[in-house]
């Protein structure tokens, strides 16, 4: 296990990627999740004081937007609930694999090889993901 984290946390963990990326089926929840538990996992740029699920998710400045839809809000299902634990348990889907940070680009843009002075890491289906340079955040890597 990856993060240490209460029954509540792993609620709010799953309700942000349903409502992060629903959209995007099991896989694109299950990115979203890995970029949420790499925050905590990181000791390096923004994210040096975030060591819960609570914490990541309700990060001001900087924390997810998906935390005010109202895909956020209800409780999770039995299966987000899984796909939660599974990130939680240290499984890690590329181009999430050690990423940070992840934007939606407007319809048909392509994703800026840079954001926020990041490498693109990939894309998957409309999220793009975004890295530090190994030497910055060994933690993830």
């Amino acid at each position: 296990m990856l993060v240490a984290h209460t029954t509540k946390e792993l609620d709010l963990l799953a309700r942000l990627m349903r409502a992060e990326a629903v959209g995007e089926g099991n896989l694109g929840m299950l990115m979203v999740g890995n970029v949420g538990i790499n925050r905590i996992i990181a000791e390096c740029l923004d994210f040096k004081n975030i060591r819960t699920i609570q914490e990541m998710i309700y990060q001001t400045p900087g924390g997810f937007s998906g935390k005010d839809s109202p895909m956020f809000f209800g409780t999770s299902t039995t299966k987000e609930k899984e796909l939660a634990t599974r990130v939680i348990r240290g499984e890690d889907y590329y181009p999430a694999t050690n990423a940070l940070w992840f934007y939606a680009p407007a319809g048909g843009e392509e994703c800026r090889g840079f954001w926020f002075n990041q490498r693109n890491a990939g894309r998957y289906k409309s999220h793009c993901f975004y890295e530090p340079a190994q030497g910055v955040c060994p933690q993830l890597y």
